[in-house]
């Protein structure tokens, strides 16, 4: 049986971007390194593979992201922005519940950060909520739920 999930993998284009990118919005790092060898090969079914990781946490309960660069084979180009739009099949996003979403918001837009729209509200719940591009196109949803 399945007990929690471990990690989201996001495979990106500038590791260290994307970690700068993340740690600015309070994650810290747990653990980073280099992968190669015929095990990762295997695993990951591609010949000669080196990568660079870094896994990420917003707390101590395990549940992690994990940021990774591959420096052989590399990775192709995202092509189309059509890969990272919000109906695309496939994983889409991830969700971030946050304090305050207003605050967030304000300073990521003062950091450049675009984002889809303004905040709003879910009529059903009153979860306030946002969207916004990630590195590499990674989408990014911010909530904050009533009362919090």
């Amino acid at each position: 049986m399945l007990k929690r999930i471990d990690h989201v993998n996001v495979v990106v284009n500038d590791l260290k971007a994307a970690t700068d990118f993340f740690s600015r919005l309070g994650f810290f790092i747990q653990h980073q390194g280099n992968l190669e060898g015929p095990w990762i090969s295997s695993i990951v079914n591609l010949e000669n593979v080196r990568a660079s990781y870094v896994q990420l946490s917003l707390d101590r309960s395990g549940s992690n992201l994990e940021l990774i660069e591959f420096q052989n084979p590399r990775s192709p180009s995202r092509g189309t922005e059509s890969t990272s739009i919000p109906n695309q099949l496939g994983i889409r996003h991830i969700a971030f519940e946050v304090d305050d979403i207003d605050a967030l918001v304000d300073r990521l837009r003062m950091e450049g950060i675009v984002f889809f729209g303004e905040i709003q509200t879910y009529p059903a719940t009153g979860k306030k909520l946002v969207y916004c591009y990630g590195p590499d196109g990674i989408i990014l949803e911010f909530a904050q739920y009533r009362g919090a």
